[in-house]
């Protein structure tokens, strides 16, 4: 192992690579979780239709690779894209591999945040709920004062399951060109002739990544718990 190579590369690794696959991460996350609200909403729903389309997508991204869905979304997306454009005369798009992998990877795990928020609002306790509509809350505050907060709580484990892949599927953004860590390690290692130092050292940022969030959940944990009493 050649610290001289790593220490010449290192910076780049970290000032281009882990800033790129946090932001990819963190994007990725909140579509995750907007796309989770509504298909809990979809499955939860008194609309027939609405509960079919949850429910068909979750099925169809619970049951098929990540990999091939985000080569599916990124060069399938594309296509139609550019076919649509063509039809209107427009002129030809170039899908941005940024946007493309954020879209690709908060699309595959909004399916599994609709199961969180699912299953975090049907453990919450439905005379609490009543009692709300009882006291004539609107459905807004209901949902904030009420739901919201015991969601949270029942959902965070799962949440933070959920998270910790999530952060791992990033690496999959560099098959599409993206110079996140992973991209940038290959790279340094083919050009060095030593991939296992890259490599190791993007395992141990990527452990170092989890340790943080895992400090991080567990205090989200502990906060929202308050006041919850324990068997």
């Amino acid at each position: 192992m050649s610290f001289d190579k790593l220490t010449e590369y290192f910076p780049l690794l970290i000032g281009q690579g882990l800033v790129l696959t946090l932001q990819v991460a963190l994007s990725s996350l909140a579509l995750a979780v907007l796309l989770g609200l509504l298909g809990a909403w979809g499955k939860l729903s008194g609309s027939k239709a609405a509960r079919k389309i949850a429910g068909t997508y979750t099925t169809l991204i619970r049951g098929v690779p990540d990999i091939v869905l985000l080569l599916l979304l990124f060069f399938g997306g594309q296509r139609v894209a550019n076919n649509l454009v063509e039809a209107l005369g427009w002129q030809r798009l170039e899908i941005d591999a940024f946007a493309a992998g954020v879209f690709a990877i908060g699309f595959i795990f909004g399916a599994y945040m609709t199961e969180t928020f699912r299953g975090a609002i049907l453990a919450i306790p439905r005379g609490q709920i009543e009692a709300g509509i009882a006291c004539g809350m609107a459905p807004a505050l209901l949902f904030r004062r009420i739901v919201m907060p015991q969601m949270i709580r029942y959902a965070l484990p799962s949440f933070g399951n959920n998270w910790l892949v999530l952060i791992k599927s990033t690496a999959l953004i560099s098959i599409i060109g993206l110079q996140d860590m992973v991209y940038l390690a290959n790279a340094f290692g083919k050009s060095t002739r030593e991939p296992f130092t890259f490599l190791f050292v993007v395992a141990i940022l990527f452990l170092a990544i989890t340790a943080v969030s895992n400090l991080i959940l567990g205090w989200l944990e502990r906060r929202f718990s308050i006041g919850v009493r324990r068997a």
